[in-house]
């Protein structure tokens, strides 16, 4: 019987219903934490996760109070995240390129519980990725790690249904090739 260990990240953002914010300050408690989960989760790299946010937030600043739908905050500054983390990954694979990036800890975005099998399971589906362009990994991110439906992807990566379908198959591929490897 071949049973495939299960991946234990940590835990994906919990819809909580919108409330009024009124305020920058209330803007920013209300939706950092949302944007340093996906930040952490999709880079990678713990120590830019605070730069991600406050560069999220600066370009968030001038227009959340023209956002007149409480609930459409959340969407709004999860595109404006998502945007940055694509620049931030393609930064990262041209400095792979010329031999400049540091290696990451894909460990720190395991469970506390998870085995030490699933930890190394992890860090190999990440190096994986970190091999393929920034729209393909975030759209299989998207998708697979933060559960968002297939419409939702296409519309937070910026392209079309079966655009966002192709990159997460090609992600899907490329990391079944990985894990064979392995």
């Amino acid at each position: 019987m071949d049973v495939k260990p299960q991946l234990r990240l940590l835990p994906a953002p919990v819809a909580v219903p919108p409330r009024a914010v009124t305020t920058l300050d209330d803007f920013f408690r209300e939706f950092s934490p949302v944007v340093a989960r996906l930040g952490l989760r999709m880079l990678g790299r713990p120590h830019e996760v605070d730069d991600l946010v406050q560069d999220v937030f600066l370009d968030a600043h001038l227009g959340f109070l023209s956002i007149r739908d409480p609930a459409a905050l959340r969407s709004w500054v999860y595109t404006i995240a998502v945007r940055h983390v694509r620049k931030r990954l393609r930064r990262h694979r041209l400095r792979r390129f010329v031999g400049l990036d540091e290696v990451s800890d894909y460990a720190a975005l395991t469970c506390r519980d998870a085995s030490p099998e699933q930890r190394v399971i992890l860090a190999a589906v990440f190096r994986g990725l970190d091999t393929l362009p920034a729209d393909v990994r975030i759209a299989w991110h998207l998708h697979c790690v933060e559960r968002e439906t297939l419409p939702r992807v296409a519309e937070l990566c910026g392209c079309s249904r079966a655009t966002a379908h192709r990159r997460i198959a090609v992600a899907q591929a490329h990391i079944a090739e990985v894990m064979h490897h392995e």
